[in-house]
């Protein structure tokens, strides 16, 4: 257990995140503790390259980890697999269509060596919110008129910073992914921390400090 600085601490709606260099020297990327899930503070901290990730029974986290895991749209691999269900056309894509339904599935799919879930009510209020504000999207698969796979994330100017996906049948949640990168015109695409699934769709590692020269760039357009 480390002692945590007063400075990561945010004792009030105004308190503002220390900047990210600052960061406590952890794998994780730890920037913050407490706060709510505010509008305000959600936009402000994904465009300092920060994201919430906690636990139902902890206080808000708040994290910009080092290495960041990315991808553009340049770098994206499809498999053979994923490129011969791709064009089988058993399946349909929308944007924006149903949002609320897709993080509810990300909130509540069982998921490999997880026993719980970090989406709780407020997180859902709370993108729901940016949503309805028209800066979170979901992406979703549909077969026939079921949905059956999808993501959501933050959109900030030429950025994606994705925050879950879900797939009731194989490929779905990929074939999510490869619309988002391929089709929506986003230059960089934040996949927040490393993950096997997005390596093999060619998602890749950079450091938090090239993550945030990106970002400083990006953002603007």
């Amino acid at each position: 257990m480390i002692e945590i600085p007063k400075g990561f601490i945010l004792t009030s709606a105004d308190t503002p995140f220390m900047n990210v260099k600052l960061a406590l020297k952890q794998p994780n990327g730890l920037i913050a503790i407490g706060g709510e899930l505010s509008t305000e503070r959600l936009l402000s901290a994904y465009q300092q390259g920060i994201f919430p990730w906690y636990s139902e029974s902890d206080p808000v986290l708040w994290y910009s980890p080092d290495p960041r895991m990315v991808i553009t749209p340049e770098q994206l691999h499809i498999s053979k697999n994923l490129n011969k269900t791709l064009r089988t056309h058993q399946f349909s894509l929308k944007v924006d269509a149903n949002f609320e339904q897709v993080i509810h599935q990300c909130k509540t799919i069982k998921r490999k060596d997880q026993d719980g879930t970090w989406i709780d009510h407020n997180m859902l209020r709370a993108y729901t919110e940016l949503h309805l504000l028209g800066f979170a999207h979901s992406i979703e698969v549909y077969k026939g008129a079921e949905l059956v796979g999808g993501l959501y994330g933050v959109a900030l100017g030429q950025v994606f910073f994705g925050e879950s996906m879900f797939s009731l049948v194989s490929n779905a949640s990929k074939i999510a992914f490869v619309h988002l990168v391929q089709k929506l015109g986003y230059k960089l695409i934040d996949c927040q921390v490393q993950s096997p699934h997005l390596a093999s769709l060619g998602a890749y590692n950079i450091t938090r400090d090239a993550f945030i020269q990106r970002l400083d760039k990006l953002l603007l357009k």
